[in-house]
């Protein structure tokens, strides 16, 4: 039998909350239920969950600022938000922290399903059984450290090949500094940190001939893989 999907929900409307708990558990999905940001964080940096489900406004700790702390801790993790605003700049502020949609009240359950079954259909998260990692054109082999392009096979360092491998498999995402750090070197300090400026450097012009293909810095933020898919 397989797992049940856990998702971690966040509405301060008892009420609601234990309405959308109750459609989401007839979905199958196993659901934890808080009513502040604060209780929820706590929980999160304990638990595992598939899926977080946000209400945007929120006592103690909005949406927003709890969505900020979850992706210093995971950066994989789907956010989805659930907001009275439709405003366009609550929407974009939303996205730049790392959302994965963002659905306005009042919205129906069955339109919250589908979005959320597409959303954990995404991903390419590395495994054991992942040693391939594929982008565009191009084909990162984990196992051997080499990167196929086009036209050639470039040998990558362990460093190169882990880095590229995290963000590879988090193509068109903010991607926090910190993750990145985290993931690859255990440790954020300052000094790592100048590395990962000399490794994505290094990437970089690996892709420079390449416009579909770009490693943005987002101010402030951490950095976008972006990846234009040609089919």
């Amino acid at each position: 039998m397989e797992k049940k999907k856990k998702i971690l929900l966040v509405e301060d409307d008892e009420s609601m909350g234990f309405l959308l708990k109750d459609s989401l558990e007839n979905y199958d999905f196993e659901v934890t239920h808080f009513t502040n940001g604060k209780t929820a964080l706590a929980e999160f940096s304990i638990s595992n969950f598939d899926l977080c489900l946000l209400d945007v406004m929120m006592p103690n700790m909005d949406g927003f600022s709890l969505a900020t702390e979850i992706r210093n801790l995971n950066i994989d993790v789907p956010i989805v938000f659930l907001t009275a605003k439709s405003m366009k700049e609550d929407r974009i502020k939303g996205f730049k922290i790392g959302a994965d949609d963002y659905v306005t009240k009042p919205f129906s359950v069955e339109e919250l399903m589908l979005r959320i079954h597409a959303i954990l259909k995404r991903g390419n998260v590395i495994t054991p059984d992942n040693k391939i990692i594929s982008f565009s054109f191009y084909e990162l082999d984990v196992s051997n450290l080499i990167l196929k392009t086009p036209s050639k096979s470039i040998e990558l360092s362990q460093k190169e090949t882990d880095v590229l491998a995290f963000i590879a498999t988090n193509k068109n995402r903010l991607i926090k500094r910190d993750a990145i750090l985290n993931s690859v070197w255990k440790d954020n300090s300052y000094f790592v940190s100048r590395s990962l400026d000399v490794f994505l450097s290094k990437l970089r012009k690996h892709f420079k001939e390449d416009e579909s293909i770009k490693i943005k810095n987002v101010h402030g933020l951490g950095y976008k893989f972006i990846v234009k898919e040609t089919f």
